[in-house]
């Protein structure tokens, strides 16, 4: 797949000629109108095998080779050139695709209203051929050591479908929020915890989940132990059914980190008795925080590199969010919460405002500014082509088990395009 990033005066038409792909193609990859203006700004997928790559200033063939993963020898000669000649700036290299590994991928879904609605529905099943695990969020343990079930809709004859193991989130919600007294009820009483865990392994051989995943958070820093003893107890029980086990760990730099989301999420005994750990790598910009990319890629690598000093890559799953935020300025805290945008909305939303996308190349991250008709300011920070390209290129260079969204439902056409030219997806079914 070729990036595309438009500049002023570029159409669908144009890029069309430039690239050899008829105007459908582009716009079906990309989700678009073919009516539709370009942002200036605005990263395109385009669908091409292989891509371009034109030559700037100071350039050497071995430098451009080495940064695709190919010998300057192989790209001299896809491009008819002379190895030891020197580049002229301007002129356009084709860069074959590079050989694919292989990587898991998850995808939470969060059903509301009792229902899995007919929109969450087909974004499973768009997302379905792309995906490893699908986790319908959340079985909610209740006091008694029950669960709460969420509602399935069609999910199982999708994942059959598909291939796609479906992974049981099991989490410590209350009225909607984690709750620290709730998982000091459970994780110190065993009684409870043997309540709990035969009733998820019941509700797994009835609803056909294979994978149990612990997403237990906020929880008091004293019952890090109680956690710890709770997970090794569960991963002996599961592991007896057949079933994998996994766990959802907050985004930690050291193990010395505290604070009620931190000191009782201890990477080293996940690492150690579960099959795989999702780490929620997202959410620095949040919907009641101030403006800020949401996975900035600089603390997501940080996160991930401590991770690798306690556990093995090929338990890692890096989670990646499939959203962004739409603040209005100026930021107040305590103040209106930010909204969640699709990269779709934040495209037409730039489209219609006529806002320019800026990059921010630190961040890995796209943002743009706008003013409403109310005469407020507006900022939004969310993802594009080029950020999660970013991310698959630190997942491969980081040798990471896979990557893991949150959440399903808001759209991003691109991702999968490209999560497809940059891995072959595991299906375990």
């Amino acid at each position: 797949m070729q990036i595309h990033v438009v500049t002023p005066g570029q159409s669908l038409y144009q890029l069309s000629r430039v690239y050899q792909v008829p105007v459908a193609a582009i716009a079906d990859a990309n989700e678009l109108h073919t009516a539709e203006t370009l942002v200036v700004g605005q990263a395109l997928v385009i669908p091409i095998v292989g891509q371009y790559y034109v030559v700037r200033p100071g350039d050497t063939l071995g430098g451009i080779a080495g940064e695709h993963h190919l010998s300057a020898q192989r790209l001299a000669d896809v491009n008819g050139l002379n190895a030891g000649e020197p580049l002229q700036a301007g002129t356009r290299l084709y860069i074959p695709p590079a050989p694919r590994r292989s990587a898991e991928t998850n995808a939470y879904l969060e059903p509301r209203g009792g229902a899995v609605s007919p929109a969450l529905t087909r974004a499973a099943q768009e997302a379905a051929p792309h995906l490893t695990y699908l986790g319908p969020f959340s079985f909610r343990i209740r006091r008694d050591g029950t669960l709460e079930r969420p509602p399935l809709g069609d999910l199982r004859k999708i994942t059959r479908a598909q291939g796609v193991t479906l992974m049981m989130v099991v989490t410590n919600l209350e009225n909607d929020q984690f709750s620290a007294e709730l998982g000091e009820v459970i994780l110190n009483d065993t009684g409870l915890q043997d309540k709990l865990l035969s009733t998820i392994i019941a509700t797994a051989r009835e609803l056909g989940f294979r994978d149990i995943h612990f997403d237990i958070e906020h929880l008091r820093p004293q019952d890090r132990e109680a956690y710890n003893r709770f997970l090794r107890k569960a991963a002996a029980a599961i592991h007896r059914e057949g079933f994998l086990m996994s766990t959802a760990l907050a985004p930690k730099t050291s193990a010395s980190q505290t604070g009620a989301w931190y000191t009782a999420h201890d990477y080293k005994t996940h690492g150690e008795v579960a099959d795989f750990v999702v780490i929620m790598t997202y959410e620095w910009g949040y919907s009641g925080g101030p403006p800020m990319p949401v996975s900035p890629i600089g603390p997501v690598r940080q996160v991930l590199e401590y991770a690798l000093t306690e556990m093995p890559a090929s338990k890692i799953m890096m989670g990646q969010n499939l959203y962004g935020y739409d603040w209005t300025l100026p930021y107040v805290p305590g103040g209106a919460y930010a909204k969640a945008v699709s990269p779709q909305e934040a495209i037409r939303l730039a489209r219609t405002h006529h806002a320019r996308i800026d990059y921010d190349a630190k961040a890995q991250a796209p943002h743009f500014t706008y003013w409403d008709p109310s005469g407020k300011e507006h900022i939004v920070w969310f993802e594009d082509a080029r950020s999660i390209q970013a991310k698959f290129d630190l997942l491969k260079e980081l040798e990471l088990r896979g990557i893991s969204y949150w959440k399903l439902g808001l759209p991003f056409p691109q991702n999968w395009l490209l999560l497809e030219d940059n891995f072959q997806v595991v299906k375990k079914d």
